[in-house]
């Protein structure tokens, strides 16, 4: 090659390499994708919430590492309580923290939620009816079609009663305007129980102003935890019911969207975080009984809390009668309630 061809064969390789240089270099940066974000609402107010479901939004949001980002709302922060299910079916709330009975979800299971009349003795209880004795398989057959996904159920506490009035007998219940839920309030009219449906924030100061009597919601440790236990004098140790089911639910659409691995994600800090509510609940029903110094400790004898406890399977035959559904949620009750009683002291009677 002569010097004069090589020289133009040298420049022209340099000409293009710059170009291709120079395209490379001028190319836009690459954008980082901007994360998934949801908005979850819980049914409990912010001071209960900071136990009850931040901890999974703090969980998640940590190990999701910018790919997604919970914002949690609080009670009837977004939209009331009663009006959750339906919020999330439409896509205004992506993901709800509560219990069927008390977001009125339209499926026949929704009464189970929430504190179903001596269905449970217990806060474990409920991971293993929903584990080992297919209520899992039942709700989450309930809620297919509806828009919402049903995702896991958990136990909390149990449904005591704390209230301005001494309660020592059944007959004490007569007239006692209490703030419960929708099913366990249908339950106790029958012994005079008046149900109030407020606002959760709005129940202590409801107290204060003679509106409510008391609570038939939570245990011991949600009475303190929230301030009740600063507005009502006794707690009863008789309960209707050991443990509260609750969910968490996401908007079907939005649920099947995510990537297969933030899904995983999402249900292994959800299934965490019920083994820290469990023995939080469970640790201060047990310390605050013994060592509270707010609520003056109350029972009725078990000779005359039976007919409480012998209306409630009365009032389970009804809901079984409703519906097929119905019917088989109240066989596995009856079930485990066999096996646990059978068994004794600690799992049923002694």
């Amino acid at each position: 090659m002569s010097i004069i061809k090589r020289r133009q064969f040298l420049t022209k390789a340099g000409v293009a390499a710059g170009a291709a240089a120079g395209t490379a270099l001028a190319a836009p940066p690459a954008i980082a994708q901007e994360p998934i974000r949801w908005r979850m609402q819980t049914y409990a107010g912010a001071t209960l919430g900071q136990f009850v479901t931040q901890p999974f939004v703090d969980a998640f949001n940590k190990a999701a590492n910018g790919e997604m980002v919970i914002e949690l709302f609080f009670a009837d922060q977004i939209v009331p309580t009663g009006e959750l299910f339906r919020a999330m079916q439409a896509g205004t709330i992506d993901a709800v923290h509560s219990d069927d009975d008390s977001m009125a979800s339209p499926v026949e299971v929704g009464l189970f939620g929430g504190y179903f009349p001596f269905a449970t003795r217990s806060i474990l209880d409920v991971p293993v009816l929903f584990q080992q004795y297919g209520l899992a398989d039942i709700w989450r057959e309930a809620y297919s079609g509806t828009g919402v996904v049903w995702l896991s159920a958990a136990g909390q506490d149990p449904c005591n009663f704390n209230t301005k009035k001494e309660i020592t007998s059944v007959a004490d219940l007569d007239g006692l305007r209490l703030y419960t839920f929708p099913t366990a309030g249908r339950f106790l009219t029958q012994f005079g129980v008046v149900p109030v449906s407020i606002p959760y924030e709005d129940a202590e100061v409801a107290v204060q102003t003679g509106e409510l009597d008391g609570m038939s919601w939570s245990g011991i440790t949600e009475d303190y935890t929230v301030g009740w236990a600063d507005v009502t004098d006794y707690f009863l140790t008789n309960n209707i019911s050991g443990a509260w089911i609750g969910s968490w639910f996401a908007n079907e659409e939005k649920w099947n969207a995510l990537p297969e691995h933030l899904k995983q994600l999402y249900i292994s800090c959800m299934e965490a975080t019920h083994t820290f509510r469990n023995q939080w609940y469970w640790g201060g029903e047990a310390k605050l009984r013994a060592t509270g110094d707010k609520l003056e400790l109350r029972s009725v004898p078990a000779s005359d809390w039976k007919q409480v406890e012998d209306a409630a399977k009365v009032f389970w035959e009804e809901i079984a009668a409703e519906s097929e559904t119905k019917a088989k949620v109240i066989s596995i009750f009856k079930e485990y309630n066999s096996v646990i009683n059978a068994a004794g002291f600690p799992y049923g009677e002694s």
